[in-house]
């Protein structure tokens, strides 16, 4: 989980971190893989409150706060303004 905050999570690997997940969950309940138990089902028994796709989600909001609180180098990349005014004719 460290530097999960630079992370970039497509839908193929939020699909892989929840699989993950319950893998998790299914070997610390002690649940072999043969009992036909659903996801839902295993969830429920860990009394899981928060996904790990939302931890990581909540960490980049976080982190996101505290670039755009710095004012620094890193605000200026991620919003794009930059102070003063163009010179005239073509840009290069």
């Amino acid at each position: 989980m460290y530097g999960c905050e630079a992370w970039t999570i497509s839908k193929q690997i939020q699909n892989k971190l929840e699989a993950i997940e319950t893998w998790f969950l299914r070997r610390m309940l002690r649940t072999p893989w043969t009992a036909k138990k659903t996801n839902e089902r295993v969830l429920n028994e860990a009394n899981k409150r928060r996904s790990l796709v939302r931890t990581i989600r909540k960490r980049q909001a976080t982190f996101l706060g505290h670039v755009m609180r710095r004012g620094k180098l890193e605000h200026l990349v991620t919003t794009g303004k930059f102070e003063g005014k163009r010179s005239r004719g073509r840009q290069s």
